[in-house]
Parts: C-alpha cells; sequence; structure tokens
C-alpha cells in the first residue's frame, strides 16, 4: 500500500481556554483580599477602569462650583478695583487664631514649657524586634570591637523563636575568626534576655533557663541532659528507677520543666493579626434564611465616561491610540462581567448550601448533614469543579460562627439505625468526649469507638485515630496529666 498525503475535512468540538475564560476561572477562587488586590491592580494599570464613588464626588464638586459660579455677581472685566492692606486691616485681624491654625494645619504645635512637649517615644509605632533587643544588649556589654562583629554575625542567625540556626564553623568562617572564639561570643549572648535565646536546639534552650534559676546539679538538669525523651512520653516510672530518686521528686521535676519557655523569642514576634472577612452573611428574618453578600471594602469599578463614544466623540485619536484604547475597554469589561458573575455564582452556591444544611443553622453541628460538591452542583446546575473553586478560600457568617464554605462539604458515618451522620458531627462529639475526660486516665481510641457505638454511632478505631490526628488532639500517653 502507497504512502501519500492527502487532505480531508473533519467536524469536531473541543474545549478552547481564552484568556477571558482564564481569567473567569482564576478569579473564582480568589479569596476577598486577593480580589482586592487584583482590583487594585488593574485600577492602577488599565486607564480606562475608575471607581464609581470617586467620579461621583467629583460630579457633585463640580456642579457645587459651577452653581457657586452662576450664583456670583457678574462683574464688568474692564473694572478692577486693587484691594490695599491698610493699618486698620492689619490691626482688626485676630492673629492669635491665624497663628494657631496656621501652627495646626502646617503639623507643628508650640510649647509653653518643655515639660508639655509630648515624648517622640510615645509616637513611634515600630515593634522591638528580637535583633534590635539582643543588638542593644550587645552594645552594652564590655567586649571589644571583633566580639561585637562576632555577636552580630550570631544575633543575625537567630530566627523569632530565639534558636541559633547556624553552625559555629560557617560564623567562624564569615568572621575570619576561629571556632572556640565563636563559641565564647556565643555563651556572652546566651546570657542577654529573653533566657535561653540564642540555644542550638531545645534542650539546650531549656538548659539554659534552668542555669539561670541556679538549678545546676539538680534532678530538673539531670532530667533535661538524660531524660528529656522519657519526659516527652511521660515515662516516670522509668525516669525514676534510672535515676535512683522517688516517683514524686520526678513529678516535681516534671512540672517545673513544663513552666519553662520553649520558645523564648517568641515575645517579641513581628506577626500581625489578620482577621477574616466573610464573603457571605446569613441571617434569620423570621422563619427564613437571607443570604447577603459582603461588598463592604470593594471597590465599585466601572468605565471611565471620558473613554465612551460621548467622552471620545471630539478626539483625535490616531490609529494606535485607538487600538490601545479598544484593547483596554475589552479588557475592563470583561473584568467587570467576570466580577459579576463571581458574585452572582457566590450567591446561588450560599443560598443552596443554606437550604441543604437549614438544620444545622438553626440548631448547630450536632444536625449537620453530609453533603458533596455533586449535590450543590445539580441543585444550581453547575459543574462540581465550578463549585469547588467557589468554596475556596470563601467565608461565611452564621448564627453558627465565622465558616469556611468547604466545613459544609463532609462525608458521612452510617449510624446504627441506617441513618447518615456527617463527619464535622462526629469530630464535634470526639473533641467533647476528650474534654470531659479524667486527665490522670485518658481514654484510648478503642473506648472512644466504644462509647460511640452506645450512640448508635459505628466508627471504626483507625478512624478515631485519624479525626482525632485532624482535631490536633495528641494520643492517650500525650494526654496523661499527673500534676
Amino acid at each position: 500500500m502507497a504512502i501519500e498525503m492527502r487532505q480531508q475535512m473533519k467536524l469536531s468540538q473541543q474545549l478552547v481556554m481564552t484568556p477571558q475564560l482564564q481569567q473567569a476561572i482564576k478569579l473564582l477562587q480568589l479569596s476577598r483580599i486577593e480580589l482586592q488586590d487584583l482590583v487594585s491592580q488593574e485600577l492602577e494599570e488599565n486607564p480606562v477602569l475608575d471607581e464609581s464613588l470617586e467620579l461621583e464626588e467629583i460630579k457633585e464638586t463640580d456642579t457645587l462650583e459651577i452653581t457657586e459660579q452662576e450664583a456670583a455677581p457678574q462683574e464688568d472685566p474692564e473694572v478692577f478695583t486693587e484691594v490695599k492692606a491698610g493699618e486698620e486691616t492689619l490691626q482688626d485681624m485676630d492673629w492669635a487664631t491665624y497663628l494657631d491654625s496656621y501652627n495646626y494645619s502646617s503639623g507643628e504645635q508650640y510649647y509653653d514649657d518643655e515639660d508639655d512637649r509630648p515624648s517622640y517615644e510615645n509616637m513611634l509605632t515600630k515593634k522591638t524586634t528580637l535583633f534590635d533587643h539582643l543588638l542593644w544588649q550587645l552594645k552594652l556589654s564590655r567586649v571589644t570591637e571583633q566580639e561585637i562583629l562576632v555577636g552580630s554575625e550570631i544575633i543575625g542567625n537567630i530566627d523569632e523563636e530565639g534558636y541559633l540556626r547556624s553552625t559555629l564553623a560557617d560564623i567562624a568562617q564569615i568572621c575570619s575568626v576561629d571556632e572556640p572564639f565563636v563559641e565564647s561570643v556565643l555563651k556572652k549572648v546566651q546570657e542577654f534576655d529573653p533566657i535561653g535565646v540564642g540555644a542550638r536546639n531545645l534542650q539546650e534552650c531549656l538548659l539554659l533557663q534552668v542555669k539561670q534559676l541556679g538549678m545546676e546539679g539538680s534532678v530538673v538538669e539531670a532530667l533535661l541532659r538524660d531524660h528529656l525523651k522519657d519526659l516527652e512520653l511521660r515515662k516516670y516510672k522509668l525516669i525514676a528507677k534510672s535515676l535512683g530518686i522517688d516517683f514524686n521528686e520526678v513529678l516535681a521535676g516534671a512540672k517545673l520543666v513544663a513552666s519553662l519557655d520553649p520558645k523564648p523569642g517568641r515575645q517579641f514576634s513581628q506577626e500581625d493579626v489578620h482577621y477574616i472577612s466573610p464573603d457571605i452573611f446569613v441571617y434569620k428574618v423570621g422563619e427564613d434564611f437571607v443570604v447577603v453578600l459582603n461588598d463592604e471594602g470593594m471597590p465599585n469599578i466601572r468605565i471611565n465616561p471620558l473613554y465612551t463614544g460621548e467622552g471620545r466623540a471630539g478626539g483625535s485619536d490616531t490609529q494606535k491610540t485607538e487600538e490601545y484604547i479598544n484593547e483596554k475597554m475589552r479588557s475592563a469589561l470583561w473584568l467587570i462581567k467576570s466580577i459579576h458573575q463571581r458574585q452572582r455564582t457566590i450567591y446561588r452556591v450560599s443560598k443552596s448550601i443554606v437550604k441543604f444544611q437549614r438544620n444545622f443553622f438553626e440548631r448547630g453541628i450536632a444536625y449537620l448533614k453530609p453533603l458533596v460538591l455533586r449535590d450543590i452542583a445539580e441543585d444550581i446546575g453547575m459543574h462540581e469543579s465550578t463549585i469547588s473553586r467557589v468554596t475556596t478560600n470563601k467565608y461565611m457568617q452564621t448564627p453558627q460562627g465565622l465558616l469556611e464554605l468547604k466545613f459544609f462539604f463532609n462525608s458521612g458515618i452510617s449510624t446504627i439505625e441506617g441513618d447518615d451522620m456527617a463527619s464535622e458531627s462526629v469530630k464535634n462529639i470526639i473533641k467533647e468526649i476528650v474534654v470531659g475526660e479524667d486527665p490522670r486516665k485518658p481514654l484510648s481510641d478503642q473506648r472512644i469507638a466504644e462509647i460511640l457505638s452506645t450512640q448508635n454511632i459505628t466508627i471504626a478505631r483507625r478512624t478515631i485515630t485519624k479525626y482525632r490526628e485532624m482535631l490536633k488532639i495528641g494520643s492517650s500517653s500525650e494526654r496523661k496529666r499527673l500534676f
């Protein structure tokens, strides 16, 4: 059979991801803060976009100026009267009031007494960092210039928790000194406040704090030096037998170790608290639940009238300028359309969630139903992938608290009666069981499974272990407390 090339027509369908479609999908999965940042960036880069609120304020100002101009009496432009400031005018002026207002507007204040002036330290907003605090102590110490150089390098390699994250060999190479000299400077840094800073591991950090307490050679030091792992596993009897001391002495030493700070640098943490702003509010009005989108803080963008057909009627744009404006116009229109579509989709998904989880909104987490993405997708006629993107990084303020939309989607656990219970409800029951247990005799995972079976919930022990780890609850040995 001969090989030949030929042409033929074929009809087929395929999905083409246009840039506009990619942008719409990207907007769906953005969080509220990320969307605000994106809109702000588009407002800076696209001259066609503008915020409607600012334009309305400009219009009102322009209207006010026009009204004042119309109300002002028309004077003859040829008649010009010069206003002269004579002695009477200067004497009649209230200079004290004028100077007060001038000083206030210029940002300067004058004080009769130096004691009345506010301290500049009270005006500072920058928090003291751990690096600044340690460097300040280093410069106050009696050290040489070379020790300051090495000490500064050591302090620069201490992380936010207070631990040294660089080796002595690396610091010695950078500062062109030997390791014993670096170690001698490190010992001086480890005497600084907060106690325990500059340690290379947890054991050294706790030992530095014990040394500061004057407990060298005590049982506590022996516990930290030789039995730190056994302390973590709470093997107190094994420790007492190994050290040849009374069991109560081990308990007292373990109690003191528990009072030490494993992360001494946390008090200088610079992390700011970021509060979550909900995307949706759910209110109960009468017997119904009302879904309201949170538009607060969202820029209300629109097309700048200067670039519309009427605004550009008298312009003399070149072809290149016209193409640029048309491209930006299409981009702006698609962005506005995508944002509106995003808000409508979030609203529809939220209403569907409220419909499926009505008992939860009324009674609490014990009445949360098993729900999957397919249920919402079939209810509102969308694809599961769209629902997944919409529920990512979105939060709902409900009568039961602030919850992520992903919270409402969970698998079901079968009960003895044949009903299904949401996994989140089971996790909540496990948490309540652990909270109510005796800390001296914590419940094992198998015992928790048996307690759940008495409540008609059939669940395996390994599932209990998985849920407990998801809730960040330790095992029975880790939860045991003898003091």
